[in-house]
């Protein structure tokens, strides 16, 4: 069994007091002295840095690269223009979401970034695919987020340049004397940026941000917290191999153009579930009470049938409240539907709500 990986940013996790743990065999801070629910406060309220460096920076070089990409994903890329991001994912010849990803418009070339424990397929699936294109991982830089309503006044104390990108814009920016990709999006629902930094110097650059008074560091369990407010799926916990993005109700992220074209893996099965309705849908649960709903907790309709179950679930501090989310069969997942939910052989009652659960702040 081989040691986890440690990100350029271990040294000061753990003197800043982070509870170390084994996340996509990366040794990883999953709560600071703060505690998840002052960190989830902290970036809901002011700003935090997450250290997710251990997700992959892939960089695609030749020409042909976006129209090359669009191959394997359901998302318009060569209309993708430069200085943009998009939220993509890669599918199977079944339909299934194999992962997902940010891709960028770098200008001569396409930036991206993939989930941590999905590089190990996404990587050599573009090397098998993508021919004549160079699919180059980075393995020198650091990724920090830094998110919250006080991102841009942290950041752009720095980096003068961040405070003129709009959500999902990316630039290349000097930070204290260094080049860094800046790129305006993030997974808590906030406004904020992921930072892509030389790794010799991700310590003190973040250690520059945590200067400031009113940012903090975060750890994995705010980021899942906030990220399931903001109605944000996870990969290999609400989004799958086996479920398409019409049952993980990411049609938005598909341009009409691909829907209506295909050519991507599993085209046939996304578009007849786009004309007739998936099986099943992801959708929004508010359980009643204080208990959470943890992955796995079967949702029973009134009449007691088993219609679906919880794929994701915590309490959400900012709704001062559960919430998860789930898929439910077809003629199911209305806003508004009373459901019971099977939590310890015990029936509780809930609700099917709109996602997200709290008002999402990008600058648009």
């Amino acid at each position: 069994m081989t040691e986890p990986r440690r990100t350029p940013l271990y040294d000061l996790h753990v003197e800043l007091g982070g509870k170390m743990v084994d996340f996509a065999d990366w040794e990883m801070p999953v709560q600071y002295p703060l505690g998840i629910m002052g960190e989830h406060n902290q970036c809901r309220e002011k700003a935090a840095i997450f250290d997710v460096s251990h997700m992959a920076q892939v960089e695609l070089h030749g020409e042909g690269a976006a129209e090359k990409l669009e191959a394997l994903c359901p998302q318009a890329f060569t209309t993708l223009k430069p200085g943009k991001c998009r939220y993509g994912f890669f599918t199977n010849e079944t339909g299934g979401i194999m992962d997902d990803l940010i891709v960028s418009n770098a200008g001569d070339f396409i930036y991206l970034v993939v989930n941590a424990s999905m590089r190990d397929q996404d990587i050599p699936h573009m090397r098998a695919n993508l021919e004549g294109i160079e699919v180059r991982e980075i393995t020198d830089r650091a990724l920090i987020a830094v998110q919250g309503p006080k991102a841009e006044a942290v950041v752009a104390a720095h980096c003068p340049a961040a405070a003129e990108l709009n959500f999902m814009e990316t630039t290349v920016a000097d930070i204290d004397g260094v080049s860094c990709r800046v790129s305006r999006l993030g997974y808590t629902g906030e406004d904020g940026y992921e930072i892509s930094i030389p790794e010799a110097d991700a310590i003190r650059l973040t250690r520059l941000f945590l200067e400031n008074d009113d940012c903090d560091v975060s750890g994995l369990g705010a980021r899942d917290s906030l990220r399931l407010e903001s109605g944000l799926c996870l990969y290999g916990n609400d989004i799958n191999g086996e479920t398409s993005p019409v049952e993980g109700n990411l049609t938005w992220a598909m341009q009409k153009r691909r829907k209506e074209e295909g050519g991507f893996p599993g085209a046939e099965r996304i578009q007849r579930e786009l004309a007739e309705g998936p099986a099943k849908l992801l959708v929004g649960i508010k359980p009643e009470g204080r208990a959470p709903a943890r992955a796995g907790v079967e949702v029973q309709c009134l009449e007691g049938n088993t219609i679906g179950a919880i794929t994701s679930g915590s309490f959400g501090p900012t709704v001062g409240g559960p919430v998860a989310m789930g898929y439910v069969s077809k003629g199911h997942g209305e806003a508004g539907e009373k459901v019971n939910l099977i939590i310890r052989g015990k029936s509780q009652p809930a609700e099917i709500v709109k996602l997200p659960f709290v008002q999402q702040n990008y600058k648009r």
